[in-house]
């Protein structure tokens, strides 16, 4: 099993469509205003996974979900994205569970984190099953 896909909520299409790309995201399939597909970066060889948007009536009253995207360099990363107007809530921060983050809002309210985890990401000392880890 493989998780490829996730739909966020949005309340204004035509802010959401443009700040996910300037994000990084490639559009792939425009329906307004209700409903956009975007490609995430992929490396060489590898399928993209993708990210949609879907309008809805009311606006995010709750901080979750989140959505990670793991990235080589989150400060080269973060530079990219304040020189095309989208900046971060707060510079990033490298957290006591081995990761390096930096949180941003989209318009709709949605989190979204930029961070390098590494091996760390499935295998850190804490692991269950620590003795198990390549």
């Amino acid at each position: 099993m493989r998780l490829n896909q996730v739909t966020l909520p949005c309340t204004d299409y035509a802010a959401s469509v443009a700040w996910w790309q300037r994000f990084g995201l490639k559009l792939i399939v425009d329906s307004p205003p209700r409903y956009a597909r975007f490609e995430c970066p992929a490396e060489e060889g590898e399928e993209p996974a993708t990210l949609s948007i879907h309008q809805v009536d009311a606006p995010l009253t709750v901080d979750w979900p989140a959505v990670y995207f793991e990235v080589n360099d989150v400060f080269i990363e973060v530079g990219g994205r304040c020189m095309a107007g989208i900046h971060p809530l707060g510079e990033p921060e490298r957290k006591d569970w081995l990761w390096t983050e930096a949180w941003f809002k989209d318009p709709a309210g949605n989190r979204v984190c930029l961070y390098r985890a590494g091996k760390n990401r499935r295998f850190p000392p804490w692991r269950v099953g620590a003795s198990e880890a390549p």
